[in-house]
């Protein structure tokens, strides 16, 4: 039998952002209207070997997850998760935050990192919208499968983690969670330093100097894969809302 959709709720720029041109270029997609677009490739990288290294984030499109991917609870429709959405965005009020900063993040020993976009400091508006978004949709979220709970790994999770994991289906959450846009799989080790100083050169070229405007949500669907073997199906905007202003 076919899985359902999955849902997300997102931080994803808005659509005519030199920052969103930004994060798609990179990825090669836009998950706005759903299409592969013309892909950047940094300084120190080839098209081809820059294209597998961002085969995973271009799933997801370019964003910073706030609700993790989820699949509907008995009961709940995409037209109720809509009509949710677009009253919890009209409840919120826009905010910005300093510039992002490109780094390596989640580094292991002989594993490489990821890099993405992340905040230079903590801001206490974004906790509270991570907070507020994850409560206000997990009624929406159906209990993990046993292999989805598998594949979160339990036993390499802290206690903390495994708790949030057990109780909203994903383990970075509130204490644990770090606003994070990725641009890369994980980079091995020896790639990473140049790979980073690409990244880096282009978004200091592509998007200009201040703070990142947090003023939307955006609701996406990832649907099935069909048949074993199909690529894995990416992620789309259904929903965007611009938060109520001040």
């Amino acid at each position: 039998m076919t899985p359902p959709d999955r849902y997300a709720v997102y931080v994803a720029p808005a659509a005519d952002s030199a920052l969103w041109r930004f994060g798609s270029a990179v990825l090669g997609y836009d998950a706005e209207n759903g299409e592969d677009v013309s892909q950047l490739v940094p300084a120190g990288t080839n098209r081809e070997r820059f294209r597998e290294l961002t085969a995973d984030p271009r799933v997801y499109g370019f964003h910073a997850t706030i609700k993790a991917p989820f699949r509907l609870a008995p009961g709940e429709s995409e037209e109720r998760l809509k009509v949710a959405f677009d009253r919890f965005a009209a409840s919120r009020r826009p905010f910005a935050l300093p510039r992002l900063v490109p780094r390596a993040i989640g580094g292991r020993s002989g594993q490489g990192a990821f890099i993405a976009l992340v905040e230079s400091q903590p801001a206490a508006p974004l906790a509270a919208l991570e907070r507020a978004t994850v409560e206000a949709f997990e009624p929406f979220r159906a209990s993990l499968s046993p292999a989805d709970y598998a594949r979160r790994q339990p036993q390499r999770l802290t206690s903390q983690q495994r708790g949030y994991l057990d109780r909203y289906g994903y383990p970075y959450v509130f204490e644990e969670f770090r606003f994070h846009m990725t641009l890369t799989n994980r980079v091995p080790e020896g790639e990473v330093e140049e790979v980073l100083a690409g990244l880096s050169k282009l978004y200091e070229e592509m998007v200009p100097a201040g703070p990142t405007a947090i003023d939307q949500l955006a609701l996406c669907r990832q649907p099935p894969r069909k048949a074993d073997g199909e690529e894995t199906p990416r992620f789309r905007i259904i929903a965007r809302r611009v938060f109520a202003q001040p």
